[in-house]
């Protein structure tokens, strides 16, 4: 209980700290790129932003929903990516809440941020500077964003349920890839030998009569 705690403590420590690099890259960029385009290419941006929480989402509830069973038999097979997606499912724990809590409530919150700066080089451009005008294009594109949000979140819950030792797969392919071309090893699927039996064994020999 104490080792599992302390487990979790230094997991929790570790994924706050990835958590708030990973807002700060965000926002930073995302800044940067939107002060430098006009509104319809920002519209695509914050699109874009919704899309990388949609699919993450999905990927961490994948992992949640899969069973280790059929890749198994996959890496019987010598299936590539396969002795990686047993390495997702093990620690479908921690891969769904960096995919769902981390990327996904970070892009979620970036996205909503970068959606007021895109009303207002909308309403920029149209040279409007009419308050109950900027309240209405700014409750209508947030409402516009926090729907597609929610409704793209439903249909990948459906698919990444429905579709989830083929999403895991896929995952694990691209880990076998940086695994074998960049030595980047995501989750260590080898089990470590215990030396219990042996030195249990060498104890029954000494205590064999001679």
């Amino acid at each position: 209980m104490k080792y599992s705690f302390r487990h979790s403590m230094k997991w929790s420590i570790f994924i706050s700290a990835v958590t708030f690099v990973l807002a700060a890259v965000f926002s930073v960029s995302s800044t940067i790129i939107l002060e430098g385009v006009a509104w319809g290419m920002g519209m695509l941006i914050v699109l874009g932003l919704v899309m990388i929480g949609i699919v993450f989402d999905m990927m961490g509830l994948a992992s949640a929903a899969a069973n280790e069973t059929p890749f198994h038999a996959m890496a019987s097979e010598k299936v590539k990516g396969a002795k990686q997606a047993i390495g997702i499912v093990r620690n479908a724990d921690r891969f769904s809440n960096f995919c769902n809590d981390v990327v996904g409530d970070v892009s979620g919150i970036i996205s909503g941020a970068a959606s007021a700066m895109v009303v207002l080089k909308l309403l920029t451009s149209l040279n409007a500077e009419q308050s109950a005008l900027y309240t209405t294009v700014s409750v209508v594109f947030s409402a516009l964003v926090s729907a597609l949000t929610v409704g793209g979140k439903a249909l990948g819950k459906s698919l990444a349920i429905r579709n989830a030792t083929q999403i895991v797969l896929i995952i694990g392919k691209f880990f076998y890839f940086l695994e074998h071309r960049f030595g980047i090893r995501i989750f260590n699927t080898v089990k470590k030998k215990s030396n219990n039996g042996k030195r249990g064994n060498k104890r029954a020999r000494a205590n064999q009569p001679t």
